[in-house]
């Protein structure tokens, strides 16, 4: 794959500093300082015709004068000149650019005028910029400070990503004192080239980084940041700040970056689905990322405290219940070891009260035990230095029980004076520590959050398989239809009809136009009846006197009808009126009332809602969010979310209500977000649910053209599982053949697939000797994201079962253009035809995707396999770093 297209923005062998300066308050001036002082190692250039030397250093006119290949430019000029400074550099060769100045998109038309040329520029000559309005780029461990900032910063296993320079510079400050180190640090300003997604890529592959740190404004591409960023947080811990939480903060991000910023609650949901914690302040930022790269493994939010003061235990709960924290029930078997060896009035319960005389003994004790209680996540211990107390042997006493153990342990030494001691132990046996409870607290709520969004990432939703067929084309239909008549939002009938396209129940429905219609139609669904007014101007029908339930009559089935209109005529003047609605009244004793809608985030995309339904909705503010395409896992994991939640299990004289019918309801509304891109709201509410199942009483579909795009699911942030790529294929002998994309619940059939190949075609595909895959192995093959890679297998049914036959997969390269792809066949089913048929398949894919080229490598002796290569097109030449290996190449 050779060097990382972003290796001249880390890792420049030489840096042209444009606009350096001798004026040391400017920032041309601070920069080249920085680059002085920071002990760069390549060669280093200040260009500015206003100066024959710069900083005792020879001064260049131009970036043409220089004569040698340089890397990175680092610009600090007015904003005008930029674009003719960047199409200089780009004929000179340099491969990329930070640009520091401001005027761009966020000053206005003007600047987004300058901002477009300056990025035409770039891309004619291939050069990748970072900025404008930026602060610049460190990597410390290659001397690169190239940035203004004051001070530079020590080297570390931390990457921190800022949208605001001024962040960036703050934390900075912050670290020094605190011993924080970095491997890079990248302010990326307006984005008007490299994005997150790009940074995210290079810093998964780069071994200097362990913990990646984010501060978010706003993004421009959804998909590529979501791909990104769970690629990142599978590998690595990825922890966020992101500003504009409120409207008032939503609009000085945007004014600040140009990016869009969605909904807080959607955004979150993004997160949670990346794998990703976020967190609220700086301190939090850097506690999690310390946390979070320390050697335990999170399992879980069941917290036990120790204590030998019962008021800083106590204010520990409260802080944990604000945050979700659980607090651990302790075993009876844990409370009776407890009695054993602490004092009879200890608390017997959790918070363990250890007395205020607690000796270093008594605290290893008691920590020992709560580490050991398999209802306890993590434990947090509590010291108030008291006249007894010995805190530095407390804490070593802590500190050697903690490396008996892989659960998180967590320190709250109170005090200054009289506990420094223990904090520096701490501090050095990578424990975290605080100085109060509530930090410590939040800490630990941060790594439950870590673990069970961790959970939240390895869902990639599969296809309703197992379900009945959805009439997608249909749905469509009526859809385009509407649309041709110039009309957006769908009524009730046709709402109704795209529901039950997706198998979704409904309460039967039809339309009359006059109160004889009305009594007519009444009779033949069957009294009682609900009637509500049919307009396209109206979504909340009951605020407009346009809803009449429970009608057992004709008398009031006629009256209802003129009721209606009236009350609508009235309260709504202007509302287009095309009859009344009539369905049967849906008498369900024990039902409950829910609502289920989609959103369209202007970052994210559809966004599926889920909360208490009726009229008091809105009122209540009690909704979960989540981004599709789903599974059960998520689906279970949105509804709990809800307060409404505590109302579908068994209370007072009603039976829990069928969660499965529910959990198909949203599956199906995930389906249909996935496959009709033109779906931009959708309101089924009420939803009554009981015991029996479901039924949709009432919905409102808004709908518009999609984007054009080349792409099935270029409207979604995260790529659903491509049902349309399965196919079905013959063999000579009669044998039918599924060729489809790999799916998370195949893992089990992979693993059985890779341990039937003889050793020599394991050796042939892993270029290693492994018997079997990893649970990680296992994991990163079939659970991929669908938008970067995939993974076709070609499977036969015998037995009720699938039985694996071979496999085929292409990764993209960080460069976008390029992928690697890989295949192996079963050994009883090679010479069948099914290697060159997955390939094509596989190729059609990565050209649909936009791919240029697939490329490989084959081992010199896989005769079979470079004869398949050969037949497909491909070139072969022998690797350079081996000449065992036979590099293939095919353009597409």
């Amino acid at each position: 794959m050779g060097q990382h297209y972003l290796s001249p923005l880390f890792s420049p062998r030489s840096v042209a500093v444009i606009g350096a300066s001798n004026r040391i308050e400017s920032v041309g001036g601070v920069v080249f300082k920085n680059m002085l002082e920071s002990g760069f190692q390549g060669n280093l250039y200040p260009i500015n015709p206003g100066y024959l030397e710069i900083q005792g250093q020879r001064a260049y006119v131009s970036i043409e004068e220089i004569g040698e290949a340089v890397d990175l430019a680092v610009i600090a000029t007015k904003a005008g000149a930029i674009p003719a400074i960047i199409e200089a550099c780009g004929k000179q060769g340099v491969r990329a650019a930070v640009i520091l100045s401001a005027g761009f998109s966020e000053a206005g038309p003007e600047g987004i005028a300058l901002e477009r040329a300056v990025v035409e520029n770039a891309r004619r000559y291939g050069v990748r910029l970072i900025g404008p309005n930026c602060l610049g780029i460190m990597r410390p461990s290659v001397g690169l400070n190239a940035t203004f900032s004051n001070g530079g910063a020590k080297a570390g296993k931390l990457a921190l990503i800022s949208q605001s320079g001024a962040l960036c510079t703050a934390i900075l400050d912050w670290a020094q004192p605190n011993d924080v180190g970095f491997s890079s640090i990248i302010s990326m300003g307006a984005t008007a080239d490299v994005d997150f997604g790009e940074i995210l890529d290079y810093l998964v592959s780069d071994t200097q980084t362990e913990s990646i740190l984010l501060y978010i404004e706003g993004i421009h591409h959804s998909r590529s940041f979501m791909s990104a960023l769970r690629a990142a947080s599978r590998f690595k811990p990825v922890i966020l700040v992101k500003v504009g939480r409120h409207e008032a903060g939503s609009k000085a991000a945007f004014s600040h970056t140009g990016a869009l910023v969605g909904a807080d609650d959607v955004f979150d949901a993004a997160l949670r689905r990346a794998g990703v914690v976020r967190v609220d302040t700086i301190v939090q930022l850097f506690s999690a990322a310390k946390a979070l790269s320390t050697r335990f493994h999170p399992t879980g939010n069941r917290l036990a405290i120790v204590t030998n003061g019962g008021g800083p235990g106590v204010m520990a709960s409260d802080r944990a219940a604000d945050l979700g924290v659980n607090i651990a029930t302790l075993t009876a078997e844990t409370i009776e070891q407890l009695n054993a060896v602490l004092p009879a009035t200890w608390s017997h319960g959790n918070p363990v009260d250890i007395i205020g005389d607690a000796t270093a003994e008594r605290y290893r004790d008691a920590v020992t035990l709560c580490m050991q209680d398999p209802g306890v996540d993590g434990v947090l211990t509590i010291l108030t230095p008291q006249a007894m107390t010995h805190p530095l042997q407390a804490a070593e006493a802590v500190i050697a029980v903690a490396k008996q153990f892989n659960k998180p342990l967590v320190a709250c030494w109170m005090g200054e004076g009289q506990v420094a001691a223990s904090r520096l132990a701490f501090t050095q046996a990578k424990i975290p520590s605080f100085r109060t409870p509530e930090p410590a607290v939040e800490i630990l709520s941060f790594i439950a959050a870590y673990y069970q969004n961790q959970k939240l990432l390895m869902q990639t939703p599969g296809p309703l398989a197992q379900h009945r067929a959805s009439d997608v084309e249909g749905a469509r239909l009526l859809i385009e239809g509407a649309l041709a008549e110039h009309r957006t939002v769908l009524n009730e009938m046709e709402s109704k009809a795209i529901l039950a396209a997706f198998q979704i129940p409904i309460a039967k429905t039809v339309i009359a136009r006059s109160p004889n219609e009305a009594l007519m139609l009444a009779e033949e669904l069957g009294l009682p009846v609900v009637m509500k007014i049919n307009s396209p101007d109206i979504s909340h029908k009951s605020d407009s006197g346009g809803i009449r339930l429970n009608l057992g009559n004709a008398e009031a089935v006629r009256a209802a009808y003129h009721e209606i209109i009236q009350a609508v005529q009235l309260n709504r003047p202007n509302a287009r009126i095309d009859g009344v609605v009539i369905e049967p009244m849906a008498v369900k004793p024990n039902g409950r009332e829910l609502m289920l809608g989609v959103t369209t985030d202007p970052v994210f995309g559809p966004v599926i809602t889920f909360s208490a339904g009726g009229i008091m909705v809105e009122v209540l503010g009690d909704r979960a969010v989540a981004l599709p395409p789903l599974n059960s896992y998520l689906v279970r994991d949105m509804i709990a979310r809800t307060r409404v939640a505590k109302l579908l299990g068994a209370f007072r004289h009603m039976p829990p209500i069928d969660m499965d019918a529910l959990e198909g309801v949203l599956l199906r509304v995930s389906e249909m977000v996935c496959e009709l891109p033109w779906i931009k709201e959708m309101d089924i509410n009420p939803l009554i649910v009981d015991e029996n199942g479901v039924i949709a009483v009432d919905a409102r579909i808004v709908v518009n053209f999609p984007a054009p795009s080349a792409h099935r699911y270029a409207h979604m942030a995260i790529h659903p599982y491509p049902t349309h790529l399965i196919s079905h294929w013959q063999l000579p002998d009669g044998a039918d053949i599924v060729i489809r994309p790999i799916s998370p619940e195949d893992a089990e059939l992979e693993q059985i697939f890779v341990r039937g190949l003889s050793e020599e075609a394991r050796y042939f595909r892993f270029m290693d000797t492994l018997q079997e895959l990893t649970q990680n192995m296992l994991v990163r093959f079939t659970q991929i994201d669908y938008d970067r890679e995939m993974a076709l297998i070609a499977v036969l049914e015998q037995d009720d079962k699938e039985i694996e036959l071979g496999v085929c997969r292409y990764i993209t390269n960080p460069d976008g253009d390029s992928c690697e792809f890989a295949l192996v066949i079963a050994d009883e089913w090679q010479h069948k035809g099914i290697g060159l048929k997955l390939m094509n398949s596989l190729m059609q894919v990565a050209v649909s995707k936009g791919l240029k080229q697939m490329e490989g490598e084959v081992m010199g002796t896989n005769h079979a396999m470079l004869a398949l290569v050969e037949r497909l097109g491909f070139s072969i030449s022998t690797s350079s770093d081996d000449v065992a290996i036979k590099r293939v190449v095919k353009v597409l």
